[in-house]
């Protein structure tokens, strides 16, 4: 008996204390250009590491401050970080003790499969790639399910099943079951109070000719990217410069939809370049750069992906780039670039070779091996197109 009152005694002191948890705070709507939640604290040159974008005008519970963060309660269990510039106050200020989901309709039209999950209210969610098997996973927080019926339509062409979980008590999952291996991209976004995942359809003949490409020059403008050994111009010069090789390869093997996100050299903020991607909905992205290091003997290529399901595409790109030949550096992902943060499409970043290498800088300066870096390209992203199933 006293072993039971203790543990009835431990148990109520316990969810005393989970009460607690969200006192005090203060409530924001997310707000600005491309607003992102980082998983902590920790920076690099690139940043904390993201859980990934927001759409505009999201609920969030501010609980602390950092510097130029806020931390914010997504759920029971769980926090996150936000720039304090994309978060503005909630004017209403009022907030229910439980938001509920209702119904969920998955359904396609002439070009993408939707999945549409009803809210009481615009929540945090986060949304990630698995793959064998192929599935996007969306955790929506701070929710209850009062979701009674999963409507799914005849006319959806990508998605195979979708269903959900309550797998904490405010803290809801979405699962949807993809038809093929290759993960092709999704978008989400609130329409209304609807949480709407917009899943792109894998092409019916996967050719490269009828693909939309899209090719990045990194750097730009008054963005110079890093130096070399001996060469006369930074970083953002040589990369137009296979960018633009790469263009002219893909149009001589037939390519007619090839975006590019700068053509000459201009300065182009990389979340402007995502907002330009994403309205230019490509089916593939490369963005070309050139590595650097303090040591000058480290050189070789790499390729680098955020999202486990567009890793094939990084790994097609970089065997073919090992053929001119160069070292491997390697293939890297989670990577926290931000062209790799977009969910929208398949895409991979190439760090051609290292301009601080005098070796590798040497054969960045000469223009055949400009041609040589745009066939090999080319050659994986075919690779890539074959290993579809």
């Amino acid at each position: 008996m006293k072993y039971v009152l203790y543990l009835s005694c431990c148990l109520c002191f316990l969810q005393a204390q989970a009460q607690n948890d969200f006192a005090p705070h203060h409530l924001g709507r997310t707000t600005g250009k491309l607003p992102s939640l980082a998983y902590g604290l920790g920076t690099d040159r690139l940043g904390s590491a993201k859980m990934g974008y927001l759409d505009s005008n999201v609920l969030v519970r501010v609980i602390d401050s950092v510097d130029n963060l806020y931390q914010v309660q997504l759920s029971r269990f769980h926090t996150a970080y936000i720039e304090k510039t994309f978060v503005k106050p909630d004017s209403a200020g009022i907030e229910k003790s439980q938001y509920l989901t209702n119904s969920i309709i998955a359904k396609g039209d002439s070009a993408f499969d939707y999945v549409g999950i009803s809210l009481e209210e615009k929540l945090p969610y986060h949304a990630y790639m698995e793959i064998n098997p192929s599935r996007i996973l969306l955790d929506i927080y701070g929710v209850k399910s009062n979701t009674n019926w999963v409507t799914q339509l005849r006319s959806l062409k990508e998605v195979k099943n979708v269903y959900y979980n309550q797998v904490e008590d405010d803290l809801l999952r979405i699962t949807i079951e993809l038809k093929h291996a290759q993960h092709w991209g999704f978008h989400v976004a609130y329409e209304g109070h609807k949480l709407m995942v917009r899943i792109k359809r894998q092409p019916p003949k996967p050719d490269i000719r009828t693909l939309k490409i899209a090719i990045d020059a990194g750097h730009g403008g008054t963005n110079s990217g890093t130096g070399g050994v001996h060469a006369r111009y930074t970083e953002k010069y040589y990369t137009l410069l296979f960018a633009q090789a790469l263009e002219r390869n893909l149009k001589r093997k037939g390519v007619r939809h090839i975006i590019m996100t700068r053509t000459r050299d201009t300065t182009f903020d990389n979340k402007d370049r995502i907002l330009f991607l994403q309205e230019q909905d490509p089916d593939i992205l490369i963005s070309l750069h050139l590595n650097s290091s303090d040591n000058k003997e480290i050189n070789g290529v790499s390729t680098y992906y955020k999202y486990i399901g567009f890793r094939p595409l990084s790994l097609s790109l970089l065997n073919r780039m090992l053929e001119l030949p160069l070292n491997e550096f390697g293939n890297v992902g989670s990577f926290n670039f931000a062209l790799n943060s977009p969910t929208d499409f398949p895409n991979a970043l190439v760090e051609i070779a290292f301009l601080s290498n005098p070796d590798d800088e040497k054969k960045i300066l000469r223009q055949s091996f400009q041609e040589e870096v745009a066939n090999k390209l080319y050659l994986g992203i075919t690779d890539w197109l074959k290993g579809l199933k």
